[in-house]
C-alpha cells in the first residue's frame, strides 16, 4: 500500500540489519516501553515469523517513495469476531523523524484497516509523554480513552501510558461518508 510520503511493503531479509540498529539504539527504543534489545538473530527470525504471519498480523516495512527503509508498522492482536486490532509503529531512522513519514505511514494502515479488512476499532498504547506520537495518533483521529498509571518501567523509573483508539463511525466521519 501506498501513501503521500511512503509505501508499506513486506519485509525482507535484508531489513534485518536495519531493524537491528533501530531497536539496539536507546534514543529510538526508549520511546517503545521497557527496554528490548533483540539481537541480529532475533530480527532475522521476527522478520521470518512477520513474513508467515496468519490471520492475526500483519507486519509491513515502511519505505520512502524512493525506497529508503526508515521504520516498521502495522497491526497485531486482529480479533476478527471483534473487528479489532492493535496499531503499532517505529520510525527508526532517526533523521527521518519529524518530517511526515509516521503520519502518512498510519493514515495508511488506517485506510487498510477500515476500507479493506473492514475492522471497527483500531487501538494502540503510547507512553504518554511521547509528545511526538500523542500528536500524531492525535491528528489522525485516534482519541485518549484511558490512562494507565505507571504502566512501563522506563529509563529507571515508573512511566504513565495512554490507550487511544479510533473507530470507524469516526474514521467514516471524517471522510464524511
Amino acid at each position: 500500500m501506498q501513501g503521500k510520503l511512503v509505501r508499506l511493503r513486506g519485509y525482507e531479509k535484508a531489513d534485518a540489519d536495519a531493524l537491528y540498529r533501530w531497536f539496539s539504539d536507546e534514543g529510538v527504543t526508549r520511546w517503545l516501553g521497557p527496554p528490548n534489545h533483540p539481537s541480529r538473530a532475533q530480527q532475522e527470525k521476527f522478520i521470518e515469523l512477520a513474513q508467515a504471519a496468519g490471520d492475526d498480523a500483519k507486519y509491513f516495512a515502511i519505505e520512502t517513495l524512493d525506497g529508503k527503509l526508515v521504520g516498521d508498522t502495522g497491526i497485531r492482536k486482529i480479533d476478527w469476531q471483534s473487528r479489532k486490532a492493535e496499531f503499532f509503529i517505529t520510525i527508526g531512522e532517526k533523521q527521518c523523524w519529524d518530517k511526515g513519514f509516521g503520519t502518512d505511514a498510519l493514515r495508511t494502515v488506517i485506510r487498510l484497516a477500515f476500507d479493506k479488512m473492514n475492522l471497527n476499532r483500531l487501538w494502540l498504547t503510547t507512553l504518554a509523554e511521547n509528545s511526538r506520537a500523542v500528536r500524531c495518533y492525535e491528528k489522525c483521529g485516534f482519541v485518549r480513552e484511558g490512562l494507565l498509571r505507571q504502566e512501563s518501567f522506563v529509563d529507571g523509573k515508573y512511566r504513565d501510558v495512554f490507550m487511544m483508539a479510533l473507530l470507524r463511525e469516526d474514521y467514516d466521519r471524517s471522510r464524511g461518508a
